[in-house]
C-alpha cells in the first residue's frame, strides 16, 4: 500500500513552521524547515547540506551539486531536478509528487521510507545504492540503472519500466505485481527475490530464456 502522503503543502505537520528561503544553496549548510518555492537553482554547490523538514514547491534544480547530502522528511512536489548530483545521498521519510528527475546521478545514495508518486524518471542512475520501503506509484521509470543495488521492500504500483537495467541487483520483497510494464534492458538474474505476476513472467519468458541461454524453436 502507498505511504501516507500529503498532495498539499498545507497538510504537512510541519507547515506551519515553514520559512521562505532566499539566496543561494550552501555546502555543509543545515536547512530547517526552510520553504523553496518556485526558485531556480543552476550549477550550484551544496554538498553535505542538510535539510530537515523542508518543502520544495515548483522549483528547478539544474546542475545542482548535493553529493553526500542528507535529506529527512523532505517534500518535494511539482518540481524538476535535471543534470543533478545526488551521489551518495541520503533520504528517510521523503516524498517527490508529480515532478520530474533527469539526468540524476544518485549512485551509492540511500533512501528509506521515500515516496514517488506520478513521478518521470529518466536516466536517473541508483547503481550501488540502498532502497528500503520505496514507492514508485504511478511513475515512468525510463533508462534507470538499479544496477549492484539492494531493493528491500520496494513497489512500483501502476508504474512503467522502460530500459531498466537490474544486473547485479539484490531484491528482497519487491513487489513488481503492480507495475503496467516490465520493460528491462539487461539484469534479468537480479530478479531473484522479487514478485511478479503470472503475465510479467509469460512477458519475460523470452528474456530470461536468453538470459539463461536457451534456445526457443518450434518446429
Amino acid at each position: 500500500m502507498p505511504l501516507p502522503v500529503p498532495d498539499q503543502l498545507g497538510d504537512l505537520p510541519y507547515a506551519h513552521l515553514l520559512t521562505p528561503h532566499t539566496g543561494r544553496l550552501r555546502s555543509d549548510e543545515r536547512y530547517d524547515t526552510a520553504l523553496f518555492d518556485g526558485g531556480e537553482y543552476t550549477d550550484e554547490a551544496a554538498g553535505g547540506a542538510t535539510f530537515l523538514e523542508c518543502a520544495f514547491s515548483n522549483v528547478s534544480l539544474s546542475g545542482v551539486r548535493l553529493r553526500q547530502g542528507r535529506f529527512n522528511e523532505v517534500w518535494v512536489q511539482g518540481s524538476r531536478l535535471v543534470a543533478c548530483d545526488l551521489a551518495e545521498s541520503e533520504w528517510q521519510d521523503a516524498a517527490f509528487l508529480g515532478g520530474v528527475l533527469a539526468g540524476i546521478a544518485a549512485h551509492g545514495s540511500a533512501l528509506r521510507r521515500v515516496v514517488f508518486r506520478q513521478c518521470k524518471l529518466e536516466s536517473v542512475n541508483l547503481r550501488a545504492a540502498t532502497l528500503r520501503d520505496v514507492v514508485f506509484e504511478d511513475c515512468v521509470l525510463r533508462d534507470v540503472d538499479f544496477g549492484d543495488a539492494r531493493l528491500t521492500e520496494v513497489t512500483f504500483l501502476g508504474s512503467t519500466l522502460e530500459e531498466v537495467r537490474l544486473r547485479g541487483a539484490r531484491l528482497s520483497k519487491t513487489d513488481l505485481r503492480g507495475a503496467v510494464r516490465l520493460g528491462l534492458s539487461d539484469g534479468h538474474e537480479g530478479l531473484r527475490g522479487a514478485l511478479i505476476s503470472s503475465s510479467q513472467l509469460f512477458e519475460l519468458a523470452p528474456q530470461f530464456a536468453q538470459a539463461l541461454g536457451i534456445t526457443v524453436k518450434d518446429r
